[in-house]
Order: structure tokens, then C-alpha cells, then sequence
């Protein structure tokens, strides 16, 4: 579905750094968490109306997509349905329909991996069936970048964006692309908290570019690639039926975040962490604690986004309005299936969700990592 982008101009005001102390941006996996709805920590923006759940998923019969991969990380689909995934610490991508086996089909070259780096994010053209390019985020031995390859010719490699920081920690590295046909990155600050507050550097960002890695039309800041800024490490991007873009974020120790995202936000990291209520910076929509939370990827379906949760293993359900409020959200697979990275929508409607316990703070089974299938028209709790 082709959506156009919402754009807003904010006011950038000029913020007074203090120093930050980076904590782990993937929380390891912990205790038990407040049942969702009854902390304020689930609960929405102030002045915003909650909705009745309607997710429209059956998530008690799972089908089982794929079983012993390693750390599926980005996942994008094909045209006939079938499913590309990267996996984060063997540098590989893998193509993934039900009822078969899992087939290699690129191997990247360059892939350094190890804690929170290696093979990111994925995402497939919107105009696949004319050019056959895939898109990869990746850390190098010395920088974050984004290449693109033709699926018939993966030795064919071209480099579009390169000399990001990296670090083991913090590297972001979710790309999509949006309903103007530009990619988005969302880029962590690579353990540097204050490289989110400068606009010359690309970490702590959401980029926006053309498919080719030049800077496009209508980007807030002249000749740069900065969508926007103060994030500390963005893991979901995903757009509702009207365009309007949201992004998951980690934070460091006391809140993880939803945020609605406009054209040239400031949204607060390091000076905020969570709501602040200070004019300088832009609220999330939603908190969570880490311990609930912990939020990878998110995908956006039938008026609610999804988000996969990593240490507070489930899939947070986010009811939105079409005027764009945010409603109470509720969890879905409460420790069901451990830690859970990636969830995208099918061509056909269905929701895809990868597990994510091998990833070094998880506990996986036998058959970890997975991909769960959920197919739409099923109960409503």
C-alpha cells in the first residue's frame, strides 16, 4: 500500500549538553513485569484516549515458519510472498516460505559481528520487480553502512552509506522504506550520548534518504540526511494508514519509548530520557520500563502497531486512532516464546514474528531462533 508521508516542521531550539552514562541498549532478559495497563508505564500520552483491543491476530495457534536460525534479525518480503531474512552474527541472508526449508541466497561481505553488531537491518525496493535490489544495514570492522544488491547478483554489492560510528552496543540498524519511497534508518549513538544532540554526526538519528544514499527533497536540514535527532538507539520503524511515521527506542534504565516521528523532532536523548514535558524536546506517545519492554521491531496493521519486545518477551499491541491518539496498550505472547526481535506484515495479511533467544540473553530451545506465523481473523480478548 503506497501512503503518503505526514511532514511537520518543529521549532529546533539549541540544548545544553550533560554528560550520560550508556547503559546496555538490550536489556538482558529479567524479572517479572506489572501486567500491562496496570503501571504508568503502559499507559499512554497524557489527553490521549484509550481503545478497546481489536488486533484481529489468532496468536494461540502459531504456525512455526522456520526453526534453528541464528539471530533473524531484519525480514522484509518478496513479491510472491516469501520472506528475506538477515541473520545478525553469521552475516548471511536466507529466504523463507512456509513448508519449506530456510535457503541462503546472500552471504555479505565485510559483516563484523559481535554483542549488539553484525547483520541488521533488511529491506526489499518498493520497486523490486523492476530492479531486484535488496538492502542491508551491517557493522563493519570500523563502521555502520548500508549497502544494496541485486537478489539475482548478491556479489554485486554497492555501498550507500559508510564511516558511521559502530559499537557493540547501541548501533540501531532497523531500515524501511517509507510511503514516499525514500529509507529511513534508524541509527543509534554507538555508546557516545552525545553525538544524539549534534547534527554532524549521523549517530543517534533517524536518516532519510533516496534509494541511491543522496540526501532527498524536503529533508529538514540542508545537504544532510537527518530526519531527526536526540534518539539514543531506534530499533522499529513503521508507518499507520495515514503515513504518519513511529519509532521504538531504547532507553537507557528507566523508560522505553514510542515515538511519533515529524521532520526535524528533537526527541531529547541524552537530556531526556522518557516524558519530560520540556518544550525543547518532543514526548513520546508511550513508555514502558525496560523490564516490560526492552522494544526491537514494529509493524503497523488493522488501526494497532506491534511491537516485538526483548526483554520483556511479549508483543505489545498499541491501538491507534486514525486522528493518530494512541490508546492503552496490551501484551500478547507473555513469555510464550521468549525474546521476541522482528515483527513485519505479509503480503497476505499475516503478522511474522522472529524469537530472538540466541542472541546471548536469551535461553533458547532446542529449536531457536524461529519465525512464528499469526494469521488474521482470529479471536479479539
Amino acid at each position: 500500500m503506497r501512503r503518503r508521508v505526514v511532514l511537520s516542521v518543529v521549532t529546533l531550539l539549541a540544548v545544553g549538553l550533560s554528560p550520560a552514562t550508556a547503559g546496555a541498549a538490550e536489556q538482558p532478559a529479567g524479572g517479572p513485569a506489572a501486567p500491562p495497563g496496570s503501571s504508568p508505564a503502559t499507559r499512554p500520552a497524557s489527553g490521549l484516549v484509550p481503545q478497546p483491543p481489536s488486533e484481529g491476530f489468532d496468536f494461540t495457534r502459531p504456525q512455526v515458519v522456520a526453526t534453528g536460525l541464528q539471530v533473524p534479525w531484519g525480514l522484509d518480503f518478496l513479491p510472491d510472498g516469501s520472506a528475506l531474512v538477515a541473520q545478525r552474527d553469521l552475516g548471511t541472508v536466507v529466504r523463507v516460505r512456509p513448508g519449506a526449508a530456510p535457503e541462503q541466497v546472500a552471504r555479505i561481505p565485510g559483516v563484523v559481528a559481535g554483542g549488539e553488531a553484525g547483520l541488521l537491518g533488511l529491506a526489499v525496493s518498493p520497486t523490486f520487480r523492476r530492479d531486484r535490489l535488496v538492502y542491508v544495514c551491517f557493522t563493519t570492522a570500523s563502521d555502520l553502512r548500508i549497502v544494496r544488491f541485486r537478489l539475482d547478483r548478491p556479489q554485486s554489492v554497492q555501498v550507500i552509506l559508510s564511516g558511521v560510528a559502530r559499537a557493540s552496543t547501541h548501533a540501531g540498524g532497523r531500515i524501511a522504506f517509507g510511503p514516499d519511497g525514500m529509507l529511513y534508518a534508524g541509527i543509534g549513538d554507538a555508546g557516545v550520548p552525545a553525538t544524539a544532540q549534534d547534527l554532524a554526526s549521523r549517530n543517534g538519528k533517524i536518516l532519510r534518504m533516496r534509494p541511491d544514499g543522496g540526501v532527498p527533497a524536503g529533508n529538514p536540514f540542508a545537504g544532510s540526511l537527518v530526519y531527526s535527532y536526540g534518539h539514543r538507539n531506534v530499533q522499529g520503524l513503521t508507518w499507520d494508514a495515514r503515513g504518519r511515521l513511529f519509532a521504538t527506542e531504547f532507553g537507557q534504565s528507566r523508560w522505553d519509548e514510542v515515538n511519533r516521528i515529524v521532520r526535524g523532532g528533537n526527541y531529547g536523548w541524552p537530556v531526556v530520557e522518557g516524558r519530560s514535558g520540556d518544550p525543547r524536546f518532543r514526548d513520546p506517545v508511550v513508555v514502558w520500563t525496560p523490564a516490560e519492554a526492552s522494544p526491537s521491531g514494529a509493524a503497523y496493521a488493522a488501526g494497532n502497531f506491534f511491537v516485538a519486545a526483548l526483554r520483556g518477551a511479549r508483543l505489545w499491541v498499541v491501538p491507534v486512532a486514525p486522528s493518530g491518539r494512541v490508546g492503552t496498550p496490551f501484551a500478547e505472547l507473555r513469555g510464550a516464546h521468549g525474546r521476541l526481535r522482528t515483527v513485519e506484515v505479509a503480503p497476505d495479511g499475516a503478522l511474522w514474528v522472529t524469537t530472538s533467544n540466541r542472541d546471548g540473553r536469551g535461553t533458547p530451545a532446542a529449536d531457536d531462533d524461529r519465525i512464528l506465523r499469526f494469521t488474521a481473523g482470529g479471536r479479539h480478548p
